[in-house]
C-alpha cells in the first residue's frame, strides 16, 4: 500500500533502538527523509539513510535546537513522532519507594521532553499542515502495569496529545498517540532494564517472566509486540491515508486492555 509519505520529512525523537529505530526503518522506506535523535545514535540508526542527531532531550535547552537544527536540516517538517522515553528509574519498587529525584526524571523525559520539542516544532507543523504522533503505554490505562512514575508521566502524555489535537486540529495539524503493551525492547528485555528488576523481586530468572508475560498480562497472542509492528501503526498514522484520524488514542496491546 501506498502511504503517500514519499518526500516527506520528519523528525523522530528516541531514535537509537526499539520503537524509535523501527519507526526510522518504516518512514525512510516509505522515502520520508528522517532526523533520527537520540543521546548517542548508532550505526544502526545511520544505516536507515536517516540523518542522526545526538541530543539529550532530558535538557531542557535540546528541544528548541534539535527541531532547528532538522528544520534546517529537512528544509521542514511534516511529521513529529515523539517517542522519548523510557521506564528504568526506579526499578520495580512501589510508590514508597519511588523518590523525588527519580519522579523528575521521569516526568521529565517520558512527559516534559515531549512537550517541549512539540511546542518547539508545532510552528513548522503548522505550515506543512502535519502530523504529530505521541508514543503513550497502555500504563495510562492501566497504571498498575508499570512503574508508577512512569506509567503517571505516559497518562499525562496521552492527555496532552488530546489537548494539542482539539487547540490545533483546526488549523491543520493531526495529533495522535499510539499506546503499545509489552514490546520487545530494553525495558524489558535488557539484563539491567525494568523487566530485569521484576524478575529479580518475584523471584523467577528474567527469561521465565518475559515467556509468561503474555498470559499473566491478559495479552491475546503468546509473544510480545514487535517493535516493527509498533511502527507500522505509527507510519500509518502519519500519513495522509489518516487524514480524518485525530485526537484518538491507539492501543496495540495484543488485547491486553479489555475495556473500551
Amino acid at each position: 500500500m501506498d502511504l503517500r509519505l514519499n518526500g516527506k520529512t520528519a523528525l523522530v525523537t528516541g531514535a537509537s533502538r526499539g520503537i524509535g529505530l523501527a519507526t526510522v526503518r518504516a518512514l525512510t522506506a516509505e522515502g520520508v527523509r528522517v532526523v533520527a535523535a537520540a543521546r548517542r545514535p548508532g550505526p544502526e540508526v545511520t544505516a536507515t539513510g536517516a540523518v542522526p542527531i545526538a541530543a539529550d532531550l532530558s535538557d531542557p535547552a535540546a528541544a528548541d535546537h534539535l527541531v532547528a537544527s532538522a528544520i534546517a536540516e529537512l528544509g521542514g517538517l511534516d511529521i513529529l513522532v515523539n517517542n522519548v522515553g523510557g521506564g528504568d528509574s526506579g526499578g520495580a519498587g512501589g510508590f514508597l519507594d519511588t523518590t523525588d529525584a527519580q519522579w523528575a526524571e521521569v516526568v521529565d523525559l517520558n512527559f516534559l521532553a515531549s512537550v517541549r520539542v512539540t511546542r518547539a516544532a508545532l510552528p513548522a507543523l503548522l505550515t506543512a499542515r502535519g502530523a504529530i504522533v505521541n508514543v503513550s503505554s497502555i500504563g495510562a490505562r492501566v497504571p498498575s502495569g508499570g512503574p508508577i512514575a512512569y506509567t503517571t508521566a505516559k497518562a499525562a502524555l496521552t492527555a496532552f496529545g488530546k489537548a494539542i489535537a482539539d487547540e490545533f486540529g483546526a488549523r491543520g495539524v493531526r495529533v495522535n498517540t499510539v499506546s503499545p503493551g509489552a514490546v520487545r525492547t530494553d525495558l524489558w528485555e535488557s539484563p539491567t532494564g525494568y523487566g530485569a528488576d521484576l524478575a529479580a523481586a518475584m523471584g523467577v530468572p528474567q527469561p521465565e517472566l518475559l515467556a509468561a508475560l503474555p498470559a499473566a498480562t491478559g495479552m491475546l497472542i503468546d509473544r510480545l509486540i514487535d517493535p516493527a509492528e509498533v511502527a507500522t501503526l505509527i507510519t500509518y498514522l502519519a500519513s495522509p491515508l489518516a487524514a480524518a484520524t485525530t485526537g484518538a488514542d491507539h492501543r496495540i496491546d495484543g488485547g491486553g486492555v479489555k475495556t473500551a
